[in-house]
């Protein structure tokens, strides 16, 4: 098609705004390249967000170099450096933890790469380090547990007596989970957190640390809340194979929303998980797209989610998609 001077003006506009962005212009014929650092694939749902991101960058026709961090801060800093070697055109990551980044996002910033916070922010003073950050909003999660809790127990004159699952230590989900279920439930003294660590979001060390919850307390423990899906359901064994009724002597509280969870909960074991959406893919390739148009992107991007009691877990599993 001849390239007419509206066209051709419109475009020299987008070009220009591009350049204002941290990112360098990009050819029509080039495809996107996008480097991806995931954290790991600890869990269910993080299985399903790096099957999105893969899928969505397949149908949005964007190159993916992907990188599995196995969970560890040093390797995720140094498949971003990699990616900044290799040129791409937008970096995106899930962070392990909160802190430690702003050397080698300055360094992604100094080479004009723009950066994508995906799930997980980064505790960074100069936040003109990363364009956006994508994800779910991880204190909320925790105050709609303890929102729960606290209708659940209404009428219950305690003391209730809680223990927790930490996530990963430094990781903004167990932060952030933590600060908002501790916010409700700080409200009513009879509510009291006994026992609290890391499970590190995985269902092995989540059954470990229930087994050692359970010698140390036994049936003093009336409530557990787990950061994630993958480590209740490890818990939900530990309290079996202690000879205890999962959901009826302990009341269990986790967060995710993950296929796990829904057949935990439609076997009774499980009363409620509330939902953090693992599927940002195509969310994230049409704000990669937008950036390196040079259009505008808002700096925070909430996921809409929802809770799911024990209640309507079967009338809600066929709808599930992780």
């Amino acid at each position: 098609m001849p390239c007419t001077r509206r066209s051709f003006n419109t475009l020299a506009a987008a070009a220009s705004l591009a350049a204002l962005l941290p990112g360098r212009a990009l050819s029509a014929d080039k495809p996107l390249v996008l480097g991806f650092s995931q954290v790991g694939a600890e869990s269910e749902w993080r299985t399903a967000n790096t099957e999105s991101i893969k899928s969505a960058a397949k149908d949005a026709g964007i190159t993916l170099k992907f990188s599995d961090a196995q969970q560890k801060q040093e390797n995720q800093i140094k498949a971003i450096r990699a990616f900044i070697a290799q040129k791409v055109d937008v970096i995106a990551f899930s962070p392990v933890v909160e802190s430690g980044w702003e050397t080698v996002l300055r360094e992604a910033k100094a080479a004009k790469i723009p950066v994508v916070l995906t799930d997980r922010a980064v505790n960074a003073k100069d936040d003109s380090l990363y364009v956006t950050f994508i994800g779910s909003d991880f204190t909320e999660e925790g105050r709609k547990a303890g929102r729960w809790l606290v209708d659940k127990m209404k009428g219950n004159a305690g003391p209730i007596n809680i223990v927790e699952l930490q996530g990963t230590v430094g990781s903004a989900p167990a932060i952030d989970r933590k600060k908002g279920f501790e916010e409700i439930i700080a409200a009513d003294p009879k509510f009291k957190i006994i026992r609290s660590q890391t499970g590190d979001f995985t269902r092995a060390k989540g059954k470990e640390v229930m087994e050692a919850f359970l010698k140390a307390e036994g049936k003093k423990i009336n409530v557990l809340y787990a950061h994630n899906d993958d480590m209740a359901i490890g818990a939900i064994q530990a309290i079996e194979e202690a000879g205890m009724k999962p959901a009826q002597d302990i009341t269990i509280i986790s967060i995710d929303g993950v296929k796990g969870a829904f057949e935990a909960m439609i076997a009774g074991k499980l009363n409620v998980s509330v939902e953090c959406s693992p599927l940002l893919g195509p969310q994230l390739m049409a704000i990669i797209k937008d950036i390196k148009a040079g259009k505008s992107v808002p700096k925070r991007i909430v996921t809409e989610e929802g809770i799911f009691p024990m209640e309507v877990a079967a009338k809600e599993f066929p709808k599930r998609k992780y």
